[in-house]
């Protein structure tokens, strides 16, 4: 079997596990604003007053992929 047709990609083992080295994400709470690093498999809750709706911040790698074509 090819794996490119069966849609793994990098961040996933052929098993389907989320690798141990992933950095953690940094998320915004919606209720008091604050930045949370949440990591793969860790609730998503804000630590300073236990909101559960967060914000994904903005990548910062480069967008010229996209804006090529325009």
């Amino acid at each position: 079997m090819n794996t490119d047709a069966m849609g793994m990609q990098g961040s996933q083992d052929p098993n389907g596990a989320l690798k141990a080295n992933a950095p953690p994400m940094i998320y915004s709470c919606a209720d008091c604003g604050a930045d949370n690093e949440i990591k793969p498999r860790e609730p998503i809750r804000c630590r300073e007053c236990g909101h559960r709706i967060m914000y994904k911040k903005r990548t910062k790698r480069s967008r010229s992929c996209w804006e090529e074509g325009a």
